[in-house]
């Protein structure tokens, strides 16, 4: 059981969300994109969020300033935060402008603001779910996108509250989270999700 949990956890880390929820994009959305240039953007932004930080995450744990990939304490986690912000800035600057991506823009947009405030809360010592985070704002990315294009993808929604059910199991049994931080870490991811709903409406 702990092996099937562990590969949950891996799975689902969230440095791998902003590449699924690209996929999920390119995917579902009815906006017509070349395919090559949709691998293309899909690749850049798997060296921004995954490529990276593993390399980041090989030198912190060589140097001891990280545990492990799951950085369980939470004052080791101010380098991977401040790293992940730095990231997610630099594809919503220089790797999907708005007026090409408008929804994928602000998921990462949201993303960044969830980022900050699980950085903030770090600052205080208080730590949150990054991977219920992560997943969550993907749920709730894809229910909007859904709503906005009155897409039928009940199926693809209907894995995804059960993955979230997975992860959070996964990280009470092992001993990564509380509950409080598992529920704090899932309104952390949706509610900025929430809010770029309401931009699309307003926009």
């Amino acid at each position: 059981m702990r092996i099937f949990f562990n590969v949950i956890s891996y799975i689902f880390h969230p440095i791998f969300i902003p590449v699924m929820a690209t996929m999920g994009y390119f995917l579902v959305t009815p906006r017509l994109y070349d395919r090559k240039f949709s691998i293309d953007v899909t690749i850049a932004i798997a060296i921004f969020t995954i490529c990276i930080p593993i390399l980041v995450f090989i030198l912190l744990k060589r140097f001891k300033l990280i545990d492990s990939v799951f950085v369980k304490d939470v004052s080791q986690r101010k380098i991977p935060l401040y790293l992940y912000v730095l990231l997610l800035f630099l594809i919503i600057t220089k790797v999907i402008p708005q007026s090409i991506f408008a929804e994928l823009f602000d998921f990462f947009v949201a993303s960044l603001v969830s980022a900050l405030i699980c950085l903030t809360l770090v600052l205080f010592r208080v730590k949150a779910s990054m991977h219920m985070m992560g997943i969550s704002g993907l749920l709730m990315f894809l229910i909007v996108l859904s709503i906005t294009y009155q897409l039928n993808i009940t199926f693809a929604l209907s894995i995804l509250i059960l993955l979230i059910g997975l992860v959070g199991t996964s990280r009470l049994y092992l001993k990564a989270h509380t509950l409080i931080e598992l529920i704090l870490g899932f309104f952390i991811g949706t509610i900025p999700q929430l809010l770029a709903m309401y931009d699309w409406f307003q926009s």
